[in-house]
């Protein structure tokens, strides 16, 4: 990897590990070209019985030893887990809830993985954090689709019992840029293994992991391919050492690590799917395993409904219920709204990935990038609804006798879910190139820096699609008044997602025609065209969500109705905003204000700014009454 690549370097390496073919339908995809493919979501594949019997199963257990053997407010307390936690979960069979059955998992259905981590998640964020690293992105998941079956007999049987995993990526200067990556994994001499150098940072459970994933880079050579690789490692190998367990604003029973290898020598039968293949192995590993993050989600937004709810009803302030003021009132039915829309989003797309016909992709980055934004705003409100007692520890409510509401801990641990597998910048930059991967097919070529010749071909495939694609965005099923009549009341919502869905497809156009090569750069432009396929596709999923309660729980029928209703909404309210900005905004005059904000131009505004990790003790000499000297790293730091 380049030590400091540039912005094409590193696009680069990113495209060339993005999986390019659509080999199956896949309704995100359609949704972005302005096809509302109902039936690829509609109607939702049924559960299977005997999934649901083992996945109930394992709910009541799961729930006894919860509540049984489980001190949440000790896990706040202590900041980690207790080991006879962890063990438990092991006996338990939650270290292997997605490993198959053949492997000594339980074999659990997406649809059941997603609800055994938000009932854990609900007792304590970090329970639910550890099993997702374990499995969602460590080291199960790559083996199951990626690893050989040698690798699959020797590791799974113990991942599925006592053997935590973890994902080592993230590096002290690399995030999101592959490209920087600086581990590396030289081959021996011998041709028999590689020696592993770099350090990982925030590996959660890395610091009590038996075992993890490493990505590490192979210099290429005569005989190696070279390029980021996936390695399995065990912890206990000479070498391997955790720097430092990090600790953060929420999640504090974590066990995330700083780990470092020092000439780990690492056998060749233990690269996971080849050489140069770990950046594509990590990112379609994240394809499914962000599903877990809804699930957290959704979770919180549940219970951030409970409290409020019960809060509402019980706190009176000038005769009446504070439930019964309009302000609350709005607030308690935005979050009604919204905890039906995320769990609709979130069982819609388990149910894809259980049914194995449709691409995913799109459809579980939007699942984990709304569930974020959403779920953290649910919780924002709970805690505004809940007032000081929401800003008060659950530990000192219970010491003034009263209800051990963890509220602050709730908004403090729900945080990073904008953050994790993906922030929110992250994902609008994903999915944003995955929306317009038809377009850069046929059009790419128009906006790149090929000669003449070569824009001149593109030109006319691009003019030939664009003559069969543009006229059909004109017309559709939701002009018709009649269309999606199945759906009773909620028909109206269809219709309308069904048109705005063309309207986004005619938007994208106009961008890439306005911006052409420059709309790569128009992040905060992506972001909403992103944004409103979102609200499009949580319509959709409400609407199916219904559905298939009414089919499913018939004695349900009418509240789903009302909430989905609910829902569809406030969801149309936010895309037409959106909508609206895509045109009529100030991003220009932002990023132009964001240059000189970065170039100093007003750092004379921070002058009174009093900063702890870079003035240290001493104040500032203008401040200092007795005018003696300011420390030269203060100096240096301003």
């Amino acid at each position: 990897m380049a030590s400091n690549p540039t912005y094409e370097q590193s696009k680069q390496v990113a495209e060339a590990s993005r999986e390019a073919a659509w080999t199956r339908p896949s309704f995100g995809r359609e949704l972005f070209l302005g096809n509302l493919r109902l039936d690829l979501v509609h109607p939702q594949p049924e559960l299977d019985p005997a999934a649901v019997a083992k996945g109930e199963a394992f709910l009541e257990r799961l729930r006894a030893f919860l509540t049984e053997r489980v001190d949440p407010q000790r896990i706040e307390r202590e900041a980690r887990i207790p080991a006879d936690v962890v063990r438990g979960l092991g006996e338990l069979g939650a270290l292997g809830m997605k490993i198959p059955e053949e492997y000594g998992g339980l074999g659990l259905s997406q649809v059941y993985y997603n609800r055994a981590l938000a009932l854990a998640g609900t007792w304590h964020s970090s329970i639910s954090t550890l099993l997702s690293a374990h499995q969602s992105i460590g080291l199960p998941e790559p083996l199951r689709l990626f690893g050989s079956e040698e690798q699959k007999r020797t590791w799974l049987p113990r991942l599925a019992r006592d053997a935590v995993s973890a994902f080592l990526l993230t590096e002290p200067d690399v995030g999101s840029d592959p490209a920087r990556m600086s581990t590396t994994a030289v081959p021996t001499d011998d041709g028999t293994g590689y020696r592993i150098t770099g350090t990982k940072l925030w590996a959660t459970n890395g610091a009590i992991a038996d075992v993890v994933v490493v990505m590490a880079v192979v210099p290429a050579s005569e005989g190696h391919r070279g390029g980021i690789t996936a390695f399995i490692c065990p912890t206990d190998r000479p070498g391997v050492t955790v720097e430092h367990r990090n600790a953060f604003m929420g999640l504090r029973g974590i066990e995330n690590s700083v780990t470092r290898f020092d000439d780990v020598l690492v056998p060749a039968g233990d690269v996971i799917g080849g050489e140069g293949r770990g950046l594509r192995i990590a990112l379609t590993t994240l394809n499914i395993g962000r599903l877990s993050l809804p699930a957290f989600c959704l979770a919180e937004a549940r219970y951030a409904l409970k409290i409020a709810r019960e809060w509402s009803a019980e706190r009176r302030q000038w005769g009446r219920p504070i439930g019964e003021h309009d302000a609350i009132a709005q607030k308690l039915a935005w979050l009604a709204g919204t905890a039906f829309g995320l769990e609709a989003v979130l069982e819609v797309s388990s149910r894809l990935a259980d049914d194995k016909r449709n691409d995913i992709r799109i459809e579980a980055a939007l699942a984990k990038l709304y569930g974020s934004e959403l779920g953290w705003t649910a919780v924002d409100e709970m805690v505004q609804i809940r007032g000081g007692r929401a800003y008060e520890t659950a530990e000192s409510l219970a010491r003034r006798g009263e209800k051990p509401v963890p509220a602050e801990q709730m908004l403090r641990d729900m945080r990073i879910n904008r953050i994790f597998e993906g922030s929110t910048e992250i994902m609008h930059l994903l999915i944003a190139r995955e929306a317009v991967d038809q377009h850069l097919q046929v059009a790419g070529g128009l906006l790149g820096d090929s000669g003449l010749a070569d824009k001149a071909r593109a030109a006319g495939r691009a003019g030939a699609f664009y003559a069969r694609w543009f006229p059909a965005l004109a017309t559709g099923p939701g002009r018709r008044p009649g269309a999606f009549a199945e759906f009773g009341e909620l028909a109206g919502h269809l219709r309308w997602a069904e048109r705005s869905a063309r309207k986004l497809a005619r938007s994208t156009f106009y961008a890439m025609a306005r911006h052409q090569g420059r709309l790569e750069r128009k992040g905060r432009l992506l972001g909403r065209i992103v944004d409103i396929g979102a609200e499009l596709y949580a319509v959709a999923c409400a609407c199916v969500h219904a559905d298939t309660l009414a089919r499913e729980r018939p004695d349900r029928r009418q509240e789903a109705v009302e909430l989905a209703d609910l829902f569809c909404g406030q969801a149309r309210r936010r895309a037409g905003r959106l909508f609206r900005e895509l045109w009529a905004n100030d991003d220009d005059r932002q990023y132009a204000a964001a240059q000189r904000v970065l170039a100093g131009r007003y750092a004379w505004f921070e002058e009174d700014v009093l900063d702890p990790a870079g003035d240290g003790p001493m104040m500032p000499a203008r401040a200092r009454p007795d005018g003696a000297p300011v420390p030269v790293d203060a100096v240096a730091a301003r």
